[in-house]
């Protein structure tokens, strides 16, 4: 899974120039702005909405943000400075308590949803939000990269945007409402990452000769979640606990989680073999900065893929089309079973290449096109 420098470099310079005309076009000033009204439901949507919120902002646009208190949601939309208003917690696995949690938020976000009237709802999958933009009758789009998630149970948006490698068959709306973007979620902000060298010192990690592993547990409050990814998890800390050449860094989804896995592998902690930190840290930092990532869900996976990071990835829900091609690129391994562990994955130290800084990207570039084709056909 070694990957060379120029592989890493994000388009070429023709690919540069067009992606920099598209988000210039994209940037100059309208003479219809709209109300665009985002809500982060999760913590993958802070990093993939930062920079749509900035070139919306850009174009005149008027974007107001809400948020969840879920999976760091807060904490990592301070970190990147986004302006938002808190309303609204995750209420657990249980689905009768997942029904009243959603009922209860639509409720909350209502008060300033009716203030700000906005033209578009925009997320990326927020059950409360398409709840209340239906009940409003205003138009809503749900950008997704899982064709599996059940967010079409109760209310469906009035458009979808995926990436293009997702068959339009996989998602249940109709054609026309279905548009396109090319690459995969990731690439609308990955490509706008510098690497900060100081992130592994911050949190007390200084032995170069380890192998630093990143690892993420699996989502257990999912509705996707499988308790077949729970083995893999603890078979994959087993068998990495027992390698004294290896540190792990863990990023538990939260405290609940978190507690469990200290109270499980308690020795790992004390001999300061894992640790986990106790602030919010950059993510994709984090990635670059670790030998391999191994995760139970979805977007680090994809995140350290978009990096060229070795990726391996313990998820044992239905596997989606985004995921299925990077396997079959060779950018992601799936492990499916404990015995596979010790075979597939590489324990050893990485060349991290030098990455080129682009700031404009075509993947942004089409996904801003797609969110203004559908402003251009709202009252």
């Amino acid at each position: 899974m070694s990957t060379s420098a120029s592989e890493l470099q994000i388009g070429n310079t023709f690919e540069q120039l067009s992606e920099q005309h598209l988000l210039h076009e994209r940037s100059a000033p309208l003479s219809n702005p709209k109300r665009i009204w985002i809500d982060l439901d999760n913590s993958p949507h802070v990093p993939f909405f930062a920079p749509i919120i900035e070139e919306l902002k850009k174009t005149g646009h008027s974007v107001f943000v809400t948020a969840r208190d879920c999976c760091q949601v807060y904490e990592l939309a301070d970190l990147l400075h986004l302006d938002y208003q808190r309303i609204g917690r995750h209420y657990g696995k249980h689905t009768v308590l997942k029904l009243a949690g959603l009922g209860w938020r639509s409720l909350q976000l209502l008060p300033g949803v009716l203030r700000h009237r906005p033209h578009l709802a925009l997320s990326h999958g927020s059950r409360s939000q398409l709840l209340i933009a239906n009940l409003l009758r205003i138009p809503s789009v749900t950008l997704a990269d899982y064709e599996f998630a059940k967010i079409w149970m109760l209310v469906r948006p009035s458009w979808v945007i995926t990436p293009d490698i997702i068959p339009s068959d996989r998602i249940p709306s109709v054609d026309d409402r279905i548009l396109k973007y090319p690459g995969i979620k990731e690439d609308v902000y990955v490509p706008r990452f510098k690497p900060d060298s100081s992130v592994l010192k911050s949190l007390g990690v200084a032995d170069a000769s380890d192998v630093m592993v990143l690892l993420r547990p699996p989502a257990t409050e999912a509705h996707y979640h499988r308790p077949e990814s729970d083995e893999l998890f603890r078979a994959v800390m087993d068998f990495l606990g027992s390698r004294p050449n290896v540190r792990l860094i863990l990023l538990p989804r939260n405290e609940n989680q978190a507690q469990e896995i200290r109270r499980k592998w308690p020795l790992l902690f004390v001999t300061r073999q894992a640790l986990i930190p106790s602030r919010v840290v950059d993510g994709l930092n984090l990635i670059w900065h670790s030998d391999l990532v191994i995760s139970g869900g979805g977007t680090m996976n994809r995140e350290a893929a978009a990096l060229g990071v070795p990726v391996y990835s313990i998820f044992r829900g239905e596997i989606g089309a985004v995921d299925r091609y990077l396997a079959s690129e060779d950018r992601l391994t799936l492990i499916e079973h404990p015995q596979e562990i010790a075979g597939k994955l590489r324990l050893k130290k990485r060349i991290r290449p030098v990455l080129r800084q682009y700031q404009k990207n075509r993947t942004l570039a089409g996904v801003l096109g797609q969110i203004q084709s559908i402003l251009d056909r709202t009252n």
